[in-house]
């Protein structure tokens, strides 16, 4: 696909002065705001800054200082300028299927589940379920204790756009740990065929602290170990072995 030579591509170029060197580049989009609608864009940065855009919302070109205006003024009195624009804006149109066909389909979530502690609060603990990487944007994550859902002590965020056409979302269980008690996150979306259950494993979490435990400790007897061989050897470095003679036998 070209438009203008360039899409949703960065054009850097350089411009020198005499006194200093100045970098820009140029960036052009094509913003799809519905499966109908898009926005054709240009924009021009000199050093960071803004100075010169078009968007075909306004349909001419924008100068942001006393010089770039004087351009841009005299941009939009060129018919060449918003002939090849309207011709950009139209690519970006017809890409419009392409652009959403991947989106048709549900993608499934990627969830996780964890134990965190929480301060000023009458629960020692809080477990979050994490959904991330989903479409559509609907989606219901709920908890069940013992298999009866609770909505007691739960807080969630809205479902968080992560920019990229997918979304995430993040559900908090504040609670006191009983022995014996299952707790689980489900998770409602139109990418699985039925609610899918994650449950907390109190158990794996005791052992995992375990093996680090023990992993630290291993490290610890090693350390030790390679402590004393080495002062062990610096202490016999320079000491001479004396044969012994044989006992004499009658």
């Amino acid at each position: 696909m070209r438009i203008h030579r360039f899409l949703s591509l960065l054009v850097a170029f350089v411009m020198f002065s005499r006194a200093n060197a100045f970098f820009g580049y140029v960036e052009v989009q094509c913003l799809y705001t519905s499966t109908r609608d898009v926005i054709y864009m240009e924009k021009l940065y000199i050093n960071k800054l803004l100075m010169a855009e078009y968007n075909s919302t306004l349909g001419n070109y924008t100068g942001y200082t006393a010089k770039m205006k004087d351009l841009t003024d005299e941009a939009n009195k060129v018919k060449k300028f918003k002939e090849r624009a309207k011709k950009n804006l139209d690519e970006c149109k017809s890409n419009i299927p392409l652009v959403f066909d991947a989106l048709t389909k549900p993608v499934e979530p990627t969830v996780k589940l964890k134990l965190v502690d929480v301060a000023d609060s009458r629960h020692p603990s809080m477990l979050v379920c994490s959904a991330y990487g989903f479409y559509p944007k609907l989606i219901r994550v709920s908890w069940l204790r013992d298999g009866k859902e609770t909505t007691t002590d739960v807080t969630s965020t809205e479902e968080l756009s992560n920019g990229n056409w997918l979304y995430q979302i993040h559900s908090h269980l504040e609670f006191t740990p009983k022995s014996g008690e299952k707790i689980s996150c489900r998770v409602e979306h139109a990418s699985l065929m039925e609610p899918k259950l994650y449950d907390w494993e109190p158990v794996v979490e005791a052992e995992r602290n375990k093996y680090a435990v023990g992993s630290a400790g291993l490290l610890l007897g090693l350390l030790f170990f390679i402590t004393g061989l080495i002062f062990y050897k610096k202490n016999s470095t320079g000491r001479t072995l004396v044969p012994t003679s044989p006992p004499l036998h009658s």
